[in-house]
């Protein structure tokens, strides 16, 4: 009788072969409310893709055997290389298929919605793979007013990925990452130290027609993420001014630049990423842009750097969720599925509220960038660097408790779930902690009153109507009129109701009404900080919505 012990009863079976796009019904309405049907095919195409149990095993195997630095051959050269597993190669070959990296910049209707779906769709299956993805996009349109670099940034819009170590003029697609961060400063980057010295020395072996903008750089970054792209945009300081540079991995011709390697840091999460500690050791680079406007060109690719962090988080969250219900449709406990037991329920309920809220969120910013209507500037210069306070910290403690739902079975690494949770905080931190959102965000309303009017116009428009909001919406009008010196140590406040504003009007314009009720009567009601409180009567449908299967 001992094969009794082996018998498996009352467990969730794994979650795989699903169309990540046809089974998300508030986000498939979201897009095609925005959009009308634009990118069905495309997303149902990548959906099925990223849920099947081949690309969901690729994302395993890229997290638990991640990048190694390899300094030197055997003859003692060296060679700042970084070896991954094949699966890291396939996953971004699938991304860079579907255009993640440049579609946004495409000129298409809706292009930024499109490419933010799919993203949206990647991230729930595996997230270190768009760190590198996010920041090519981002450099983009930067460097495609460079002439210099046309035919790298003609390669930046390919589609087939190449995975070779080689000089970029050999490849037929190219990376670009970024090299800001100094171990004496973070998110300070006035404190940057690493310099760039004009220079006639090598000319040759940068692109043609950058004769007259060629230094050498020397100095160390302490995160450089995606240390392998072909070329990065470093921040370095020159004349006394701050100024952004191109430093490519390899020379046009061939040779490999003094781009040195120190060591891979051993990151909580995002494990299948490879995040470098380096040292430029006159490192050939190329002036990009007007000298002293290096913070100024960072900080607006940190806008779209800042969406992807935003929409990353609302992935992460959604597969959580989903794997939270479904594990609790399936697990029994005291004689009923777990789904059925009183307390579960508003947990859940609450978990697929807060998934709901920043998946239409992230995706009305992403809208927000395919347009140039005040409206929509003020939703980029003031709504990004809020959501990304507040949703990507949310997740953090959404996905915590979605693990918690699975108990043991969340906490080991054999399941995603506990990958979902170490790579929750990156976005957080990455791109600028919450305080710098939340200053980034008062410096927005400050330097910009147009645009605060615009999206305090809109807002008022969507609360108009509910007394709630509307009180809410007067509130956040207090903290706004605040002396300086105050409205500063109340910016997460307003940050947070900002958020939380934008979530509620957008939930009642596109989600049912027992979507939208809940998530006012429960967000903007005194909270002890925990999840939970949706009234267990309306818990059930909300739990549906998310995931009815």
């Amino acid at each position: 009788m001992a094969w009794i012990t082996h018998r498996v009863t009352n467990q969730t079976p794994p979650l795989s072969d699903i169309n990540l796009y046809a089974s998300h019904l508030a986000f498939r309405q979201c897009v095609n409310a925005l959009a009308g049907d634009q990118f069905d095919d495309a997303l149902h195409r990548y959906g099925r893709l990223m849920g099947s149990e081949h690309v969901q095993h690729l994302a395993t195997q890229a997290n638990r055997y991640p990048p190694e630095a390899v300094l030197w051959d055997a003859g003692g050269r060296r060679v700042d290389e970084v070896h991954f597993h094949p699966a890291w190669h396939q996953l971004m070959s699938l991304g860079f298929s579907y255009g993640l990296h440049c579609s946004a910049w495409s000129g298409r209707p809706h292009a930024h919605l499109g490419r933010a779906a799919h993203f949206f769709l990647h991230g729930q299956t595996e997230a270190g793979t768009l760190c590198p993805i996010t920041m090519t996009s981002a450099a983009l349109p930067l460097l495609r007013h460079q002439p210099a670099l046309a035919s790298f940034t003609e390669k930046m819009s390919q589609r087939d990925y190449d995975e070779h170590d080689i000089a970029w003029p050999d490849k037929t697609a190219v990376m670009v990452g970024m090299g800001l961060t100094e171990k004496q400063g973070g998110s300070d980057l006035r404190g940057v130290t690493t310099r760039a010295y004009r220079t006639d020395q090598g000319v040759a072996a940068m692109p043609e027609g950058s004769a007259d903008s060629h230094y050498l750089l020397t100095g160390h970054k302490w995160f450089l993420s995606s240390p392998t792209s072909d070329a990065h945009l470093v921040l370095a300081r020159h004349d006394d001014v701050l100024s952004c540079f191109f430093v490519p991995r390899f020379l046009a011709d061939g040779r490999r630049n003094a781009v040195r390697i120190q060591r891979l840091k051993d990151k909580v999460g995002n494990r299948s990423n490879a995040s470098a500690e380096i040292e430029f050791e006159d490192a050939t680079g190329m002036l990009v842009g007007e000298p002293g406007r290096g913070i100024a060109q960072l900080i607006e690719m940190a806008s779209t750097t800042r969406l992807d962090c935003v929409l990353g988080s609302a992935a992460l969250l959604r597969q959580a969720v989903v794997l939270a219900v479904r594990h609790a449709r399936h697990r029994r406990a005291f004689g009923k599925p777990l789904v059925s037991q009183p307390l579960m329920q508003p947990v859940l309920a609450d978990l697929a509220l807060e998934s709901e809220a920043a998946t239409l969120l992230a995706l009305h910013l992403a809208h927000a960038f395919d347009d140039e209507t005040d409206r929509a500037q003020a939703w980029r210069r003031i709504l990004v660097p809020a959501a990304k306070f507040w949703v990507c910290k949310r997740a953090v403690a959404a996905v915590g408790e979605c693990m918690e739902v699975l108990g043991g079975n969340g906490y080991i690494e054999t399941g995603p779930l506990a990958r979902l949770y170490r790579e929750a905080p990156v976005n957080s931190i990455w791109e600028g902690a919450g305080n710098i959102m939340c200053l980034d965000v008062l410096r927005a309303m400050s330097r910009e009153p147009a645009l605060t009017d615009a999206l305090f116009d809109d807002l008022s428009h969507g609360c108009a109507g509910d007394a709630v909001l509307a009180r809410q919406l007067a509130d956040l009008v207090q903290l706004v009129d605040l002396d300086d010196g105050h409205r500063a140590a109340a910016a997460r406040r307003l940050s947070a109701l900002i958020v939380l504003l934008a979530q509620a009007v957008l939930l009642r314009r596109h989600a049912p009404s027992t979507v939208a009720d809940a998530f006012i009567a429960t967000r903007f009601a005194y909270r002890p900080g925990v999840l939970g409180d949706v009234p267990v009567g309306t818990a059930l449908p909300l739990i549906d919505r998310a995931w009815p299967g």
